[in-house]
């Protein structure tokens, strides 16, 4: 081999180990994704209030800065979005099932004075258009989290960040950031291209 040809291979090395650990993630991310055929029913999230200190850790966690629109998906009581609104002045949305925390989170926006940055709806987390998000926060559950992670990844655009309460993704989408708050747990992730790209490709 003459030089030229050294040059080339060391050159070309790099390139290579990249695209075989991009392969690899990828070749891991089809087999530990949730198939979209004989889905099994979900179980019910159960509405836990998170704790003022964790909304706020959550929010930091986020990296929330002016110009942000943050998604709670099982919002309860809408204490998280109204958060987002009153300490960093973003727009909010949030996501339930249940009518009646649709209720009690409207009225926690018109006494917080944020009635006008937020939103709530009642409406199916799944059958809901999450592109306007930049920041996404959930209490959900593990199985909920695995359902819900490729439609995170096709929806969200490159930069949006994702925060979790208690539950992780698994090993199909290790979380960037791990906070420990007294017994609870917080994960925190950011949508790459490369997961935009493989979202793409389903």
């Amino acid at each position: 081999m003459n030089n030229a040809d050294m040059t080339d291979a060391a050159i070309l090395l790099p390139k290579r180990r990249t695209l075989a650990r991009c392969a690899a993630f990828l070749a891991g991310a089809a087999l530990l994704l949730p198939r979209r055929t004989g889905a099994v029913p979900l179980p019910k999230v159960p509405y836990v209030p998170t704790p003022p200190e964790l909304v706020r850790r959550m929010l930091a966690l986020g990296r929330i800065k002016r110009g942000d629109v943050v998604y709670d998906l099982g919002c309860g009581d809408g204490r998280i979005v109204i958060e987002a609104a009153r300490r960093y002045g973003v727009r909010g949305v949030g996501i339930d099932l249940d009518p009646e925390r649709i209720r009690e989170a409207r009225e926690n926006a018109r006494r917080a004075g944020v009635e006008e940055l937020v939103q709530f709806r009642q409406a199916d987390l799944f059958e809901t258009d999450l592109s306007p998000a930049t920041v996404v926060m959930l209490y959900l559950l593990f199985e909920v989290n695995l359902k819900l992670m490729p439609q995170l990844w096709r929806q969200l655009r490159a930069g949006s960040r994702v925060v979790s309460h208690d539950f992780h993704m698994g090993g199909q989408w290790p979380p960037e950031e791990i906070v420990r708050v007294g017994r609870k747990t917080l994960y925190a992730w950011t949508i790459t291209p490369d997961l935009k790209w493989y979202a793409a490709q389903q």
